[in-house]
């Protein structure tokens, strides 16, 4: 690993420490700033217009589409001071992260000028319809079918696991449009309008009372022809892209969110004596310690990347990326709430404060289950290990296409039980 950043690369830091400083609000770095809820809210609807006006949302892509056209390491520059001052940087998640960089790749010109510039201004807000009842980790047995009916497919079947399903705009869809071609050949990859009659969304609410998870049934839902990305029928290969988008420019900040959040534990063990049990300390030791790989991991898969290297460990690292921090999360959550004792069996959140949490981003305790930060957190990673692919089939294609391990024998379709 040999990561070194470039006097250019300072220079672009510095400049955007300056727009940070002028631009957010009075007082955002003293210590012990607070913003009242209300503030909260004022401050959430104003930023997004000003990253989209200063060009930091998705400033990596093509400056014909929008963007700043960054290198790598000025993006990776870029992220990290928004990391250092805790300034949002993304408009929507969906929209930045996963179906943009699909359309940049597989679209068409006329979706990239429709939808490219919509993405960056936090215009349309979406959401992703892959998982169904009977299709998770087998996403090619989905069943939602479209079929075309002149300049429209009709839409027809469910979607589960719908994250902000009831905020978007629109859903980038997985639908079976051949039914009779082989499973992973008959799909095709849609953007599809949710604010339409054919589309009812059932929020799913947790036990903590949050519901970013939906239920999304698509009855004759209408979706224009040419809104299929990447060709009918190709949907397979353009899902794999997207589940494949993982930001190089968060390689230097991804492992914080848990090293924030493991500072907090440590606090509260503190607070009530837990450090001094040799037991937690030496899993708060072992915790610091798998953090601090994803940190070391995170700058050798940069470093490869910066330098163009073909480092062979780093397809290993993407591999097992997933996996790690997933279940390092669980391990770290069972252990606060082990520290927290009797006092994390009581529900003390504060109704009226929207506090971030990890992987969960910012949200309101619920009145009905006022769950602290850390207990939300504890409910967050039960869900880690299952969405984005199953730890089992990480370990599947870890073995399979890492260790070159035969794959696991498949029951005979043929053979009567």
């Amino acid at each position: 690993m040999d990561l070194n950043y470039p006097p250019e690369a300072e220079a672009f830091r510095a400049e955007i420490r300056a727009w940070l400083e002028a631009n957010l609000p009075a007082g955002w770095f003293d210590e012990g700033f607070e913003q009242t809820p209300e503030e909260k809210v004022a401050f959430q609807k104003d930023w997004t217009k000003k990253l989209f006006a200063g060009g930091w949302i998705c400033a990596s892509w093509p400056k014909e589409y929008g963007g700043k056209g960054l290198s790598t390491i000025e993006a990776v520059v870029l992220t990290e001071e928004f990391h250092k001052a805790g300034a949002p940087l993304r408009a929507d998640f969906f929209g930045d992260t996963l179906v943009g960089p699909t359309i940049l790749q597989w679209g068409s010109e006329e979706q990239k000028k429709e939808f490219i510039p919509k993405i960056l201004s936090g215009e349309v807000a979406w959401c992703q319809g892959f998982s169904e009842p009977d299709a998770g980790s087998d996403l090619a047995g989905l069943k939602t079918k479209a079929e075309l009916d002149g300049d429209e497919w009709v839409i027809n079947g469910q979607k589960i696991w719908t994250t902000q399903g009831f905020a978007a705009d629109y859903i980038f869809i997985l639908c079976r449009t051949d039914p009779d071609a082989p499973k992973h050949k008959g799909i095709s990859y849609l953007l599809c309008p949710m604010k339409q009659p054919g589309i009812e969304v059932r929020p799913i609410e947790q036990v903590d009372g949050s519901a970013e998870f939906c239920e999304v049934f698509l009855t004759d839902a209408r979706c224009p022809k040419d809104n299929v990305v990447g060709g009918v029928n190709n949907g397979w290969k353009v899902a794999m892209t997207t589940l494949g988008f993982e930001r190089g420019t968060s390689a230097t900040t991804g492992y914080r969110r848990f090293e924030k959040e493991l500072d907090l534990i440590v606090e509260k063990a503190r607070a009530n004596g837990k450090i001094d049990d040799p037991l937690v300390r030496q899993d708060l030791a072992r915790a610091h310690t798998k953090v601090q790989i994803m940190k070391i991991n995170g700058l050798r898969t940069l470093s490869a990347i910066v330098q163009g290297k073909k480092d062979p460990a780093v397809g290993v690292l993407g591999a097992t990326n997933k996996m790690f921090w997933s279940e390092y999360h669980q391990f770290v959550m069972n252990l606060a709430i082990d520290i927290l004792g009797l006092e994390g069996q009581i529900l003390t959140g504060n109704p009226e404060l929207e506090e971030a949490v990890p992987g969960y981003g910012a949200r309101r305790t619920n009145a009905r289950y006022p769950a602290t930060v850390l207990q939300s957190s504890f409910f967050f990673s039960r869900s880690e290990t299952i969405w984005g692919g199953t730890s089992q089939i990480q370990r599947n294609i870890v073995g399979e296409r890492v260790l070159g391990l035969p794959k696991e024998p498949q029951p005979d379709a043929k053979v009567s039980v």
